[in-house]
């Protein structure tokens, strides 16, 4: 695909994926049950990237892994010329989709939180937890994020997810 210059450009990222873009019209997206996206960005230099973390404690070399998702996501920002002293984030996700098994939603939240603080990133916004889906957008440039809870309808042929109402959510 060839992107015109004009054209918006969006990027859709899936379990143990991340997008990194500059672009202010540059969107990622992603749909969070229990796994948890962190949108970590450098306004001074309007470059940021999402991540899509799968488990926390996966085996480092796994792609969802947590550790290792971050640490990809944060050297992918460095190496495109972000500081990492002037990054913030937002965190999404870690919802508890299936009742009565552990809650790995939560785990994945306390670990992104936990990273992040342990790395000194401020944590500007976050919302985690609950019992629905999560549809995120972000805009790397500009740190704008947009979170749609996904109600059962929305999801196919995925198998049913609590339904909760709401409304869309913009954290800037």
């Amino acid at each position: 695909m060839t992107l015109m210059p004009d054209a918006p450009h969006k990027t859709y990222i899936v379990q143990g994926e991340q997008a990194i873009g500059f672009r202010p019209d540059h969107m990622v997206n992603t749909i969070l049950g229990s796994c948890v996206s962190v949108c970590l960005w450098d306004s001074a230099r309007s470059i940021g990237g999402m991540n899509h973390i799968l488990l926390p404690e996966a085996q480092s070399s796994a792609l969802g892994a947590g550790a290792s998702a971050m640490e990809r996501l944060i050297n992918a920002l460095m190496k495109a010329g972000a500081a990492k002293s002037d990054c913030k984030a937002k965190v999404f996700g870690g919802a508890a989709i299936l009742a009565g098994l552990s809650d790995i939603g939560a785990r994945n939240a306390g670990f992104a939180l936990g990273y992040l603080e342990n790395e000194g990133i401020e944590v500007v916004a976050h919302s985690t937890g609950g019992r629905s889906a999560r549809q995120i957008r972000f805009w790397p440039a500009t740190g704008q994020a947009q979170q749609r809870i996904v109600k059962a309808s929305d999801v196919a042929p995925e198998p049913a997810i609590a339904v909760e109402t709401g409304n869309d959510i913009e954290l800037l």
